[in-house]
């Protein structure tokens, strides 16, 4: 069944999309960099805000402001784009990461088939929940013991230490 989108003029969403099958195809820092690239350039083309966000092995969490609220875009952008650039790299150089991907014969998948998981967000406390969650996402999973210590995240930007993509304030 697909995600049902509420595009709602000046309303954040917090949107989590997964790897194919949950697997880590985003596990090697590289790719993780590359993804991390892909978001600020698809954030500056398509001007959206991104208030956080982090990459992690096999899934992304993010939670942006689109300008004119319309989510589709945005998800497009940043899943489509990536996957065909990567999937095609792959195949070109037979990369066994490729196996992770592979769906049929004919087809592989960078990430899981629908729009993952949307939800509008409606209230600061709401926002704050959410933004917490996003930063902890590394340690939960036992990746690092410190939120700070994951650099595919926003948490580094939102406390004044260095970090590759800097989060939007919305307003």
């Amino acid at each position: 069944m697909p995600v049902r989108h509420y595009d709602i003029p000046n309303q954040a969403r917090f949107l989590t999309f997964s790897c194919y099958r949950r697997r880590p195809l985003l596990g090697a820092a590289p790719l993780r960099d590359r993804f991390v690239a892909h978001l600020g350039t698809a954030r500056l083309r398509l001007d959206f805000k991104l208030h956080a966000w982090v990459v992690m092995p096999d899934h992304v969490h993010l939670i942006v402001l689109p300008n004119d609220g319309t989510i589709t875009p945005v998800l497009r952008a940043l899943k489509q784009g990536f996957s065909r650039e990567v999937l095609m790299e792959w195949r070109g150089s037979n990369d066994r990461r490729l196996e992770l991907a592979v769906v049929t014969d004919t087809e592989s998948r960078f990430w899981q088939r629908g729009g993952g998981y949307d939800r509008n967000i409606r209230s600061s406390d709401e926002l704050l929940r959410h933004t917490e969650y996003i930063h902890a996402n590394p340690v939960r999973r036992g990746l690092v013991e410190r939120p700070e210590d994951w650099v595919w995240s926003s948490y580094r930007a939102w406390h004044g230490l260095e970090s590759t993509l800097h989060p939007d304030q919305l307003r």
